[in-house]
C-alpha cells in the first residue's frame, strides 16, 4: 500500500493532468493572416508535465535519475554505446570538440594551430569551440541543392596541420557521409557530426551523428525534440568517452557520481603528479573542464519527448513532402531543397533559395511573409567570416579559406527558410504556401 507520502504525490500529479488538460488543449481554429505560422515550436502533453513536476518534487535538481535513463535510451535509440548529457547543443560542439584536444589522444591530439575542415554556411556553434582554443578553421564552399559540404573541395582544403572535419547536417540534411568519412579514414582525421538539425535522419539506413568520432544533437525548442535547454555528445570511442565524462564534469579525474564517495576503492590511497600522496581522488583534475551538465528537470522532460521522436520524425518528413510537392512548379524561381543520395532526412526546415534573374529578392519576399504573420529564418550565419566577430576578434592568419565560397554567399544573399515542425497544422502549411506562390507569381508577372 501506498504510504501519506506516496498518495500525495499521485495527487499532485494527477491535478497536473488536469491542469494541463485545462491550460494548453484550447487551441484556436486557424485563421490565414492572424494566426501566427511559427517557424519552429515545442509539442508536448501531459507526459512532459507530469515528469517535470515528479522531478522537481524530489528536488535533487542537477543531473540524477532522469539524466541517466535519458542517457541509456538516447544511447539505445541511436545505437551507440555513449551519451552525455549537457546544457546546451552548444555545449556539445564545445564539448566534443574540445575532447580531441585531450593529452589522451597522443600525437592525434588537436593542437593549437592544427586545421580543422569545416563550412562558413551554417551555426557558428560550430566553428567557436575551434576558434575559442586556438585551432584553425578552414572553410570549403557548400552546395546550393543540398545546402550542405561540397565534398568535392575536401582534398584542395587538407594540409600537413589538418587534424579533424567537424561539420553539420544542415537543416536535417545529411551530408556526403560516404565521402566525408572516407576522406577522413584515408587522411586519419577525426570526424564530428554536428547533428543538432539533423536527429533522426539517416544515411544508408543509419542515423546521422553515428558515423563519426563524435556526435552531438541539441534540444533546444525548435529542435526536433525539446529539453527547453540541454544537449547531448556521443561516441562508440572507449578513450573519448572517458575524455567527454572527465571535461563536462570540471576535469575531474574521478568517476564517481554526484553524491558518491570511493567508487575507485582507493580514494586516499595513489599519487596524482606532483600532488601529496593520497590527495582526495575526488579533486584531482587530469582536464581543463567545465561544468556543463543539465538539470534533471530537464532530463525527465526529456525522457517522455523521447518517446515521440519517431512520430516527431514522421510528421517532418511528410510536412516536408507536403511542401515540396506544392512549390515544385516553382523551380524556375527557386533552388528548391534536395535530399542527399542516398539519405532520408528529418528536416528542420524547408529552405528556399532565389534563383539569379528572378524579378524579386530574399528581403522583399520575406518582408512579405513576415507581413502575412509567417515566420522566417536565414541559414542563420550565411557566410560566417563576414560577421562582425571575424572582423574585430580574430586575424587572418586564425582561419583559412580553401576555396571560394560563391555558393556560401548565394545562401547568404538569397535564401531563407521556412517551418515544418511536427506542431504545425495542415492550413498553416498550406497557407504558407499560398503565401509564397502568390507573392513569386505575382512578382514574375509584373
Amino acid at each position: 500500500m501506498m504510504n501519506e507520502k506516496e498518495k500525495l504525490k499521485q495527487e499532485i500529479l494527477e491535478k497536473v493532468k488536469a491542469y494541463c488538460a485545462m491550460a494548453f488543449s484550447d487551441e484556436k481554429p486557424f485563421e490565414d493572416g492572424v494566426s501566427r505560422v511559427n517557424y519552429a515550436g515545442r509539442v508536448f502533453d501531459e507526459r512532459e508535465m507530469v515528469n517535470l513536476v515528479d522531478s522537481s518534487l524530489e528536488f535533487w535538481l542537477t543531473y540524477g535519475r532522469y539524466s541517466k535513463e535519458f542517457e541509456s535510451r538516447f544511447a539505445e535509440y541511436l545505437g551507440v554505446k555513449h551519451a552525455f548529457l549537457v546544457n546546451s547543443g552548444s555545449s556539445a560542439n564545445l564539448l566534443a570538440f574540445m575532447a580531441l584536444t585531450s593529452p589522451l589522444l597522443g600525437k592525434r591530439r588537436v593542437e593549437r594551430g592544427d586545421e580543422v575542415i569545416t563550412v562558413a554556411a551554417g551555426f557558428p556553434t560550430t566553428v567557436a569551440p575551434i576558434i575559442q582554443y586556438g585551432a584553425v578553421p578552414v572553410f570549403i564552399d557548400v552546395d546550393l541543392e543540398t545546402f550542405n559540404v561540397d565534398s568535392s573541395l575536401l582534398e584542395q582544403a587538407l594540409s600537413p596541420r589538418t587534424k579533424a572535419v567537424m561539420l553539420a547536417h544542415t537543416l536535417g540534411n545529411p551530408f556526403d557521409v560516404a565521402a566525408v568519412k572516407s576522406f577522413c579514414d584515408r587522411h586519419g582525421l577525426w570526424l564530428v557530426e554536428d547533428n543538432c538539425d539533423a536527429l533522426g535522419s539517416t544515411f544508408e539506413g543509419t542515423f546521422t551523428g553515428t558515423f563519426g568520432d563524435l556526435g552531438t544533437s541539441s534540444f533546444y525548442p525548435p529542435h526536433h525534440m525539446t529539453m527547453g535547454e540541454g544537449g547531448a555528445v556521443y561516441t562508440n570511442d572507449k578513450t573519448l568517452k572517458k575524455i567527454l565524462l572527465s571535461m563536462r564534469d570540471w576535469g575531474r579525474d574521478c568517476w564517481c557520481e554526484s553524491g558518491t564517495d570511493n567508487t575507485c576503492g582507493c580514494r586516499f590511497d595513489r599519487q596524482f603528479g606532483t600532488l601529496p600522496f593520497g590527495y582526495d581522488h575526488k579533486y584531482v583534475y587530469s582536464h581543463f573542464g567545465y561544468n556543463l551538465k543539465p538539470t534533471d528537470m530537464q532530463a525527465a522532460i526529456g525522457c517522455a519527448q523521447l518517446d515521440k521522436l519517431p512520430e516527431f520524425t514522421r510528421k517532418r518528413k511528410e510536412n516536408f513532402q507536403y511542401l515540396a510537392g506544392a512549390l515544385r512548379d516553382l523551380d524556375d524561381m527557386f533552388i528548391l531543397p534536395k535530399a542527399t543520395p542516398g539519405s532520408d532526412p528529418s528536416w528542420f526546415g524547408f529552405l528556399l533559395t532565389i534563383r539569379d534573374g528572378a524579378a524579386f529578392d530574399r528581403n522583399n519576399l520575406v518582408r512579405y511573409l513576415e507581413g502575412k504573420n509567417i515566420q522566417t529564418r536565414n541559414l542563420f550565419a550565411g557566410n560566417i567570416t563576414r560577421h562582425p566577430c571575424f572582423e574585430s576578434l580574430i586575424k587572418d592568419s586564425d582561419y583559412r579559406i580553401a576555396s571560394d565560397l560563391t555558393r556560401t554567399d548565394k545562401i547568404m544573399n538569397d535564401s531563407f527558410w521556412v517551418g515544418l515542425y511536427p506542431g504545425m497544422a495542415a492550413e498553416a502549411l498550406a497557407y504558407t504556401v499560398q503565401c509564397i506562390r502568390t507573392f513569386a507569381l505575382g512578382q514574375g508577372a509584373s
